[in-house]
């Protein structure tokens, strides 16, 4: 995969200049497929996920040294969450190929398996549940996105033990087309919400931690992977753009406080007519399918990528 030569991309306050080379990871060794998704833990280590079974488990530092990798059990990895118990930060992992999510530690090690939900009602075969994302509630709760299988968004307790669903595929306000990813939003801290993708319908949809639809964040022309939220603001991965047909269409998209869009690095900038946000498209040829993003202390952005040429992610440094 080639890129254009070190581009400042970015609009307003928020331009970047791409660092292409930025992982070091030696591709004989530490090969990748699809790059799906990635977190940072309170080491400040970026901890990638790929479908890659040699290591599905990449760990970098924030200068693209390889550090550690791990695992080869997850064929469809894809949803990676990041949560802090009692001191000791977990991963969830949902693994859409084995019907799956999974818990473990950060060496890997397995402490819990959440299976198809049957408990639903909804589900009569695991082969049905293709889950794609989780978020973790302050208590524990785990909610999970079944963005390629029924489209629904099911609530477990921090034992794994059923609560409720909601969702399902459909063009109701509280239904989905494409439910890819899931955000607990404590930006109200008084009332924390769930903001949730419907990637097809080019939009996230907000929720109350028990499933009342509240309103929908409208991103026209933009097929958006997982809501990503650090400090005031919320980052997410497009994958294509204009028509989910679209190859190689991709950009990444930034939303202020109030959820309007202020930067899409790589896409077309952003312009609001009467309140309303205008289509948007790939501006320049920087990224293919970017996946997932990942945002440091520093607002530099990390950038995974899927079906792009087992491309290693890539980093945008904030230029300020």
């Amino acid at each position: 995969m080639s890129f254009i030569s070190s581009p400042v991309i970015g609009h307003n306050d928020h331009r970047y200049q791409l660092i292409a080379d930025w992982s070091k990871a030696d591709a004989e060794k530490f090969p990748v497929n699809d790059c799906h998704e990635m977190v940072m833990d309170s080491r400040g280590r970026i901890i990638l996920l790929t479908n890659e079974t040699r290591n599905n488990i990449l760990i970098y530092n924030k200068d693209g040294k390889l550090l550690d990798g791990w695992g080869s059990d997850y064929p469809g990895g894809h949803g990676l969450s990041l949560y802090n118990e009692n001191g000791e930060e977990m991963l969830f992992i949902c693994d859409h190929d084995r019907h799956q999510v999974i818990k473990t530690d950060l060496a890997g090690r397995v402490l819990m398996i959440i299976d198809y939900p049957k408990e639903t009602g909804v589900y009569s075969s695991a082969e049905q549940f293709m889950p794609t994302e989780t978020a973790i509630a302050a208590n524990g709760d785990i909610y999970v996105t079944d963005g390629y299988g029924l489209q629904y968004v099911i609530q477990y307790n921090d034992k794994g033990e059923y609560i409720r669903h909601w969702g399902g595929k459909g063009n109701g306000e509280n239904q989905f087309d494409c439910t890819h990813g899931i955000v607990v939003d404590n930006r109200t801290r008084e009332k924390p919400s769930l903001i949730i993708t419907s990637r097809n319908h080019n939009c996230f949809k907000r929720f109350t931690m028990d499933g009342n639809y509240i309103e929908t964040i409208s991103l026209p022309g933009s097929f958006v992977c997982r809501p990503v939220i650090k400090g005031e603001l919320l980052y997410a991965a497009v994958f294509r753009s204009g028509s989910n047909t679209n190859f190689g269409s991709g950009y990444i998209t930034i939303l202020d406080e109030k959820n309007k869009v202020i930067a899409t690095p790589g896409g077309s900038a952003p312009e609001y007519k009467n309140g309303r946000l205008s289509p948007q498209h790939q501006q320049e040829k920087v990224f293919i399918h970017p996946h997932d993003v990942c945002i440091d202390d520093d607002e530099n952005i990390y950038v995974c990528q899927w079906n792009s040429g087992k491309a290693y992610p890539v980093k945008l440094e904030r230029i300020k």
